[in-house]
């Protein structure tokens, strides 16, 4: 049955379907055993990880499964069967029997047995289980993740840069990675690559060169290309520089970072970092990048990621990945699949991808030659969007705004994509059947890209399109209220704003400042937000981002306006946080028919926290941990 009102959820019984009701129909009370149908009654240890194709997953303490429905209903059982969700309701406050009721094809006699905190059934070969969650711990729908990047986390755990404080300390990682690697100390012909260095955030803010790593003697001689944390920068070494020269003077889109002589220094910026060129990574290496990416997520309780950029190679990658399994264990012991085992290993891929299509501003329209697809693999592989790149980022000064930074008079970022090939790619892509999520931070940015939006969907049913601002960062008041009207989607990620908040004001001044991460604004525009961390940039666990959406604090509970947080008047309630990364990031990936709530029908993905992340207070939300996470009614991480 369908979730419940207030007044049915405090019913005693399930309410009861008319028999040809098509969902299986569940009326429970739990407590002291009951027998149905006599027949066979066996026990079940508490400690059996078996699960039964059909099981009740329920709370004993509470209402405390989160449905994320049309009413945010909440209950205290949902009813699995394989992999969807059959049935949600209440428990009796007398819990003195077991009554269940399911159609007559699935089941025609019902043995209960009730141990502790299990309870199993059979007829025959079928089963039924009823397992019940810890006392204080909540159930919710499966997260999704609405802006990432997947194999990129897996290649920024190789050398972790964004703890580095100084030059030197970021410079100190490098070496280290290479002395404990004497393939690599040796042989001076293999790049070595990290991530997540952050000038923004050392000591003395400066922008390095290839000069502090050569200064390390260990370094010294080997071609390094780091790439920075919001991923619109790259460090490179001399070697790196010597091995791409010559440059251009000047790069469309991009900045060249240059000494008083003219020399690159060996910073890249945006479409110049496109100048560097680097070897595709071997199946191998991506499958240890996914491994490790996947195994994090699950773990954190994400089970939906968006790829904000799928790039030829990966996305070959995941295509090939839909015909081998990644078992919970070989994750989460980080064991590699070889070559040979690519072909016994047969089964879904082991986390739901969206993906964006990534598109080259300069290169050739594609859109007419490659079909988007849905729900490959499973249902756990789609590829029906495109990423376009209008600006840089705020953090490495790139974010295209109507006037000069405020730290930087002499420089208004700069727009990577022409006006003319936006306002011209746009409708043909919309015309082809993708969804267009365009990169926009800047308020000139998503500026033009909304007037590109606004030419193209008029018309238009934008419900069947679902275009998307990627970030949204910086916005006009007047953009916010179009984006409402246009109805684009805001895809954002609300760590950006408790770690970019300590700047901000500097680079954008005390006006312009207030139209930065307005999320409230945004959504009281009429607009439909979807929440994501953009990982690696940010940490993959999607509960800093819930937590930084509500209190805007950052996680030691300070903030540059105070404990009530930075600009408070633009945080989110935790439901409006809940539903941004369930139902409306689902909604902004076509699949909400199937994804983001708890409800009959859709798949059983869901997730049981430890605590109850809608009432406890703002700190304990990041001290909350994943218990178990499922997929499609099984369990891919923990276990229930």
């Amino acid at each position: 049955m369908s979730s419940l009102s207030e007044k049915e959820a405090n019913k005693v019984n399930f309410v009861e379907k008319p028999a040809a009701a098509s969902p299986i129909n569940l009326n429970l009370k739990i407590g002291v055993v009951a027998t149905i149908f006599s027949f066979v009654v066996y026990y079940v240890l508490h400690s059996d990880t078996q699960l039964p194709e059909t099981y009740a997953l329920c709370s004993s303490d509470g209402r405390n499964i989160y449905t994320v429905d049309n009413d945010n209903t909440i209950v205290e059982c949902i009813l699995v069967h394989k992999s969807h969700i059959a049935d949600t309701g209440n428990l009796g406050k007398s819990i003195s029997t077991i009554i269940t009721r399911m159609e007559s094809a699935l089941i025609s006699f019902l043995i209960i047995a009730v141990i502790k905190e299990n309870a199993i059934s059979t007829v025959g070969s079928k089963s039924f289980a009823i397992r019940y969650i810890p006392n204080g711990s909540i159930v919710i729908p499966g997260i999704s993740d609405s802006h990432c990047h997947i194999l990129e986390y897996g290649a920024s755990r190789q050398i972790p840069l964004s703890v580095g404080k100084t030059v030197k300390e970021t410079v100190s990682f490098v070496r280290d990675y290479i002395v404990k690697h004497p393939d690599l100390e040796h042989d001076k012909s293999r790049v070595i690559e990290g991530w997540g260095w952050d000038h923004a955030s050392w000591d003395v803010e400066r922008w390095p060169s290839w000069e502090d790593l050569e200064a390390d003697p260990v370094i010294a001689g080997h071609p390094v290309v780091l790439q920075s944390r919001d991923g619109h920068a790259l460090w490179v070494s001399k070697k790196t520089l010597e091995d791409n020269a010559p440059y251009p003077d000047v790069i469309e889109g991009g900045v060249i970072f240059r000494d008083e002589a003219g020399n690159p220094t060996g910073i890249f910026m945006d479409s110049a970092q496109d100048l560097i060129k680097r070897l595709p990574a071997s199946m191998d290496e991506l499958e240890r990048r996914f491994r490790t990416t996947v195994g994090e997520a699950l773990s954190a309780g994400l089970t939906s990621l968006h790829d904000a950029g799928f790039k030829p190679d990966s996305l070959a990658f995941f295509k090939e990945s839909e015909h081998f399994s990644f078992s919970t264990i070989l994750i989460m012991s980080n064991l590699c699949p070889t070559q040979n085992d690519r072909q016994t290993k047969k089964g879904p891929l082991p986390i739901r991808i969206y993906g964006m299509t990534f598109f080259d501003e300069y290169g050739q329209y594609w859109g007419d030659k490659i079909k988007p697809f849905m729900a490959a693999a499973n249902g756990r592989l789609s590829a029906r969007s495109i990423k376009i790149f209008a600006d840089g980022a705020l953090r490495t000064g790139g974010a295209a705004l109507y006037e000069p930074y405020t730290d930087n008079p002499s420089t208004k970022g700069a727009m990577r994509i022409s006006v003319e090939v936006l306002n011209a790619i746009i409708p043909r892509f919309l015309k082809d059947g993708w969804q267009v999520n365009v990169h926009a931070i800047g308020d000139r940015a998503n500026g033009i890209v909304l007037d590109a939006f606004e030419a193209s969907l008029k018309g238009v049913n934008v419900s069947t399109l679902r275009p998307r601002l990627e970030h949204a960062q910086i916005m006009t008041k007047a953009d916010m209220v179009r984006l409402g009207e246009l109805g684009v989607i805001a895809s954002i990620q609300p760590t950006h704003a408790i770690s970019d908040m300590w700047f901000a004001e500097d680079r954008l001044g005390p006006e312009r400042v207030k139209g930065l991460y307005a999320f409230r604004s945004i959504l009281d525009s009429g607009a439909r937000i979807a929440l994501g961390s953009d990982f690696p940039v940010e940490v993959i666990n999607p509960l800093k981002g819930f937590y930084a959406a509500v209190t805007r604090l950052a996680t030691d509970g300070s903030s540059p306006h105070g404990p009530q947080g930075w600009f408070p008047e633009q945080r989110l309630t935790r439901m409006e946080a809940l539903r941004g990364m369930t139902i409306d990031s689902a909604y902004a990936s076509f699949t909400e028919d199937y994804l983001g709530s708890l409800v009959s029908g859709k798949r059983a993905d869901y997730v049981v926290l430890s605590q109850d992340i809608m009432t406890v207070s703002p700190a304990a939300i990041l001290e909350t941990k994943v218990i178990a996470t499922s997929l499609d009614g099984r369990p891919v991480y923990g276990k229930v």
